[in-house]
């Protein structure tokens, strides 16, 4: 299944690309995107939506993805200021038999499900998770309004049908200077044609008069 790591690659994004969720590669570019992860049901996280960083290394599946929340969250595994997740299976238990599906569709949905508090990497989540449920869910649910609403997700981000539409405008503007260029470059050629001609015209008519003086100049010899 891993094979050749840049088939597998493009392999693993195609399938991501192909998938209900939203990702962006970064300048085309398949080894850097972005995807839209929506909170999971039944969890705190219900109704956020976060945008993970994902940077695949040139021999991944071998090595492990780099992955991080871009946007804020609250969890005892989430760095809050890097985003940066502290998860064993994207980590040291990686695996080639897993791939980007797994980890957006079971790995990072199940760590928002099941937090690790005794492995932090945001301390007051992890004592709150384990002292004050109650707390814990409100902060959460405080990070997701500061943070996380799909509002203020488009805010931060845009929306992606609204970004391929503006590439599409762009396009179209890049066509229609292509179509001007072309007709200037159309006019020019015009132009150094015409002036060929009439060169060459002049050219023809200095021919002719020169035959004319030498016909002038054998009658004058014979009279």
């Amino acid at each position: 299944m891993s094979g050749n790591p840049k088939r597998r690659i493009e392999t693993d994004v195609m399938k991501l690309l192909m998938s209900n969720h939203d990702v962006q590669l970064i300048n085309d570019n398949m080894q850097e995107f972005y995807i839209k992860l929506k909170g999971p049901k039944d969890t705190p996280y219900e109704g956020g939506f976060w945008r993970l960083h994902v940077e695949l290394p040139d021999n991944y599946p071998y090595k492990s993805p780099s992955i991080g929340f871009v946007n804020k969250i609250f969890h005892p595994n989430i760095d809050v200021a890097s985003g940066s997740i502290c998860l064993d299976v994207i980590n040291s238990t990686w695996s080639p038999l897993y791939d980007l599906i797994n980890i957006v569709e079971w790995m990072i949905p199940g760590l928002l499900k099941e937090p690790n508090g005794s492995d932090p990497l945001n301390n007051e989540a992890a004592t709150l998770q384990l002292r004050d449920k109650q707390l814990y869910e409100e902060k959460i649910k405080e990070y997701i309004d500061k943070y996380a609403t799909d509002s203020k997700y488009t805010a931060m981000f845009g929306d992606s049908d609204n970004m391929s539409s503006d590439e599409d405008v762009i396009s179209d503007n890049v066509h229609v200077v292509v179509n001007e260029e072309d007709i200037e470059e159309d006019d020019e050629e015009e132009e150094e044609k015409e002036e060929m001609d009439d060169a060459e015209l002049s050219d023809l008519s200095d021919i002719e008069l020169s035959d004319e003086d030498e016909e002038d100049e054998e009658e004058d010899m014979k009279t």
